[in-house]
């Protein structure tokens, strides 16, 4: 009975996913096209990173003239941002187009069979197929980690930021990654996976993202105690699957707390900052200096009883809970492949049914 129960629990052969990994990537760094498509991915994420700290350059001297003080800032909260969006779009592509192969290309070869019934698990073959593919992209990410030192040149962006930043990016390798594998253990040819990936990729970041701003427009305004309209806010779960929202909050982060990053996480959380009308947030943080408590009229923070209002929104207050709903759905879409690829399924619905007069349990 014990030995009957141990075959069937699923085992994670690590000897498993590293000859499933080392035969993928020695298939994926032959030659020259490695070596070619990184240098490429380096070259259009430093392009991008010049051209727009040349845009940001002219921008910031025609508003602040010569001033060092607010012009480097500037340009490198700038650069960093437009990076972490050229990168979260670059990665949302190349993830999924890495992993949709993987499994129907076996099927395509009609090796999948051959390589089920050797003493390697399921798991291993899906988990070692996963990581060969974003292993890829992985390194295509850590490329460009010199091109997004430059902003350090220019200032206003932290070491924790960048750290922020490339957190998010790796997650969304992993989630869109995983979200590849399944379609292509789903279906049986690669191109119907790459398609179905795809479109899975438009409706968890676009279409989503789509519906939270039509409930939010079509909400209907009320107006509360205090006379205020108010309406009411879409779950923010919504944009959960968004990686461009979480990269939002982290530029959110390396403005200072204000900016017009600030402004969109407040409204994606419903953080109960008030914008003010220069553009910045106030927080409802205070620095007590006695009792009483701060008023906000017509934006401008008012101390009332030596309490002084501190400027400057919460940080991290969206991504880390939209990595671990990323990281949650690629354990979960990992598992169903494994499940998918197995040929003696681990569960299936089961029903009663009758055999010989006698009623027995049986599977369908």
């Amino acid at each position: 009975m014990i030995a009957a129960l141990r075959a069937r629990r699923p085992r994670i052969s690590m000897p498993g996913i590293t000859a499933i990994g080392v035969k993928e990537l020695r298939g994926r760094m032959r030659g020259r096209r490695a070596f070619v498509s990184v240098t490429v991915y380096v070259l259009i994420v430093a392009g991008f990173t010049w051209m727009v700290g040349r845009i940001l350059e002219d921008s910031a001297r025609q508003q602040f003239g010569f001033n060092p003080q607010f012009q480097s800032a500037s340009i490198g909260r700038g650069i960093f941002a437009a990076l972490m969006f050229l990168q979260t779009l670059m990665i949302s592509v190349l993830a999924p187009a890495s992993t949709a192969g993987t499994i129907s290309g076996e099927r395509e070869r009609q090796t999948l069979d051959l390589l089920v019934v050797t003493p390697i698990s399921s798991v291993a073959i899906v988990v070692g197929k996963l990581l060969s593919s974003l292993t890829w992209v992985f390194v295509l990410i850590t490329a460009s980690i010199p091109v997004a030192a430059l902003v350090f040149v220019y200032g206003g962006v932290a070491p924790d930021d960048v750290l922020r930043g490339y957190l998010v990016l790796f997650v969304t390798a992993i989630a869109f990654g995983a979200l590849g594998t399944f379609f292509s253990a789903l279906v049986r040819r690669s191109g119907a996976a790459t398609g179905l990936t795809f479109v899975a990729v438009l409706v968890s970041t676009v279409g989503l993202s789509f519906i939270w701003v039509f409930l939010r427009a079509s909400s209907a305004f009320q107006v509360n105690a205090a006379g205020v309209p108010t309406a009411d806010r879409p779950a923010e779960a919504l944009v959960y699957l968004n990686p461009f929202v979480a990269q939002v909050d982290v530029a959110c982060g390396a403005e200072g707390g204000t900016g017009s990053w600030c402004q969109i996480i407040a409204e994606v959380t419903g953080d109960p900052s008030v914008v003010n009308q220069g553009g910045g947030v106030v927080a409802p943080v205070a620095v007590p200096l006695g009792k009483g408590g701060v008023v906000v009229n017509g934006g401008a923070p008012v101390v009332v009883n030596d309490v002084a209002p501190t400027i400057g929104g919460q940080r991290d207050r969206y991504w880390p809970r939209s990595v671990l709903v990323l990281l949650l759905l690629a354990l979960a879409l990992t598992a169903a492949a494994v499940q998918l690829i197995t040929p003696t399924r681990r569960w299936r619905p089961t029903r009663p049914r009758v055999r010989r007069g006698r009623r027995t349990e049986g599977t369908l």
